[in-house]
């Protein structure tokens, strides 16, 4: 279902680092996983009732408070491209 191809669009968007020798492996798995989707795609449940909150909790809400966080220095001291003080990212709608 899935080839190297795809995988290493895929990969490329999601923006991971896949070795040549992992491909075809990731090809198989993600072909797996789809495979099961599709076979529980095909179960009837118009008789089991939409399951929307596990928890049973109702209105869970935090009142908005202010509380001490990251400086911006601190919070760009990892990033791997920065500039004017904010994140960079590599464009994908570009290609």
């Amino acid at each position: 279902m899935f080839n190297k191809e795809d995988i290493k669009k895929l990969a490329k968007l999601a923006n991971l680092p896949i070795k040549e020798s992992e491909y075809e492996k990731f090809a198989s798995q993600l072909s797996e996983i789809i495979s099961y989707v599709k076979q529980l795609e095909r179960i009837d449940s118009n008789q089991v009732e939409p399951t929307f909150n596990v928890t049973g909790l109702k209105n869970i809400n935090w009142g908005d408070k202010v509380e001490p966080s990251l400086t911006q220095k601190k919070s760009l001291q990892n990033a791997k491209m920065q500039r004017n003080g904010f994140f960079v990212t590599k464009g994908i709608f570009n290609e």
